[in-house]
């Protein structure tokens, strides 16, 4: 059985580990921990503490698949709607949220929450710090910097740079040992710039990703030439993306980069873009319908499978 690490964030990490899940049972989720939007900014405003939210869904993502397990994920996933202080939080985030305010370790915490939902596997945070995210873009109007995972994923313009505070941030050594044990690394999809790239700016986890002889997957966005914003995608085209993400890992091989056949408009172009990491591209239907701004998770299980069993 493959052993196999997923790093991302949001809903597009959620994706690959409901696909993953069906492929093997040794799945190691490196989880972004730099939101700062709705739940889980209200909850770092208040508390300092990682954001609970994109860790909550990795959670949920890899339940045990019984009445306990979803029980428990739907509970963790149950949002309350009021017109007082809890709305909008999710039971899960305030569950975490109440175990590191009382002293749990981070990954402590998150391994029994991972007991109590029985996932298939184990959820880490991508450093030992909550982190934010800055960015550089050129816009109609001059140049911004934009501060914050949520105003990153949604700011126009051409993004010209990206760090994240603090520069050289602690990775957690769990994360570390994940990378360096595993046989399959994936990446993606997910916001490109406030989810996806971001693991590549913590440094001791890049060096881990370049010095890893696991092969490598890199899933690329849905829709990735719109300018719209979203989970899925961060307004630009996927040979950008690629380019994006050579800038920031260069020296880091990327075997194979799936990407959906709707978001392929010059293959030539994407396949020579691929060419700057190493990558040979694999073109499939992986969207879960015509239109859709979401990977479908038993087409993504299917064409990782392929690739798993090359």
């Amino acid at each position: 059985m493959s052993k196999v690490v997923a790093l991302g964030g949001g809903h597009g990490l959620a994706a690959t580990l409901a696909a993953l899940r069906q492929i093997t049972q040794e799945i190691t989720a490196i989880v972004t921990v730099a939101d700062n939007g709705g739940s889980s900014g209200r909850l770092r405003e208040e508390f300092p503490i990682f954001p609970p939210g994109d860790l909550r869904m990795a959670l949920t993502a890899l339940c045990a698949d019984d009445d306990w397990g979803r029980t428990w994920a739907q509970i963790l996933q149950h949002r309350f709607d009021s017109e007082g202080e809890l709305n909008g939080h999710a039971m899960g985030n305030l569950l975490l949220a109440s175990m590191w305010n009382a002293g749990d370790d981070p990954v402590v915490a998150l391994d029994r929450v991972g007991q109590l939902l029985k996932v298939i596997g184990r959820v880490l945070p991508m450093a030992a710090v909550a982190l934010d995210i800055e960015g550089t873009f050129n816009t109609s109007t001059g140049r911004i910097v934009v501060r914050g995972q949520k105003e990153v994923a949604t700011a126009k313009g051409h993004i010209q740079s990206l760090r994240i505070i603090p520069e050289d941030p602690p990775a957690r050594p769990e994360a570390l040992d994940a990378i360096a044990d595993a046989q399959w690394i994936t990446m993606g999809p997910g916001s490109w710039f406030s989810s996806v790239i971001p693991h590549l700016l913590v440094p001791a986890q890049l060096e881990a990703l370049k010095d890893s002889h696991a092969k490598k997957i890199l899933i690329l966005n849905l829709d990735a030439s719109s300018q719209s914003q979203g989970d899925e995608f961060a307004g630009s085209t996927p040979e950008q993306h690629l380019e994006f993400f050579h800038h920031y890992a260069p020296g880091l091989t990327v075997d194979y980069c799936l990407v959906d056949q709707s978001v392929v408009r010059d293959e030539d172009s994407l396949r020579a873009a691929a060419s700057t990491l190493g990558s040979e591209i694999v073109v499939a239907d992986i969207r879960k319908a015509p239109g859709s701004i979401h990977h479908d998770a038993e087409k993504l299980a299917l064409h990782l499978g392929h690739i798993f069993s090359r």
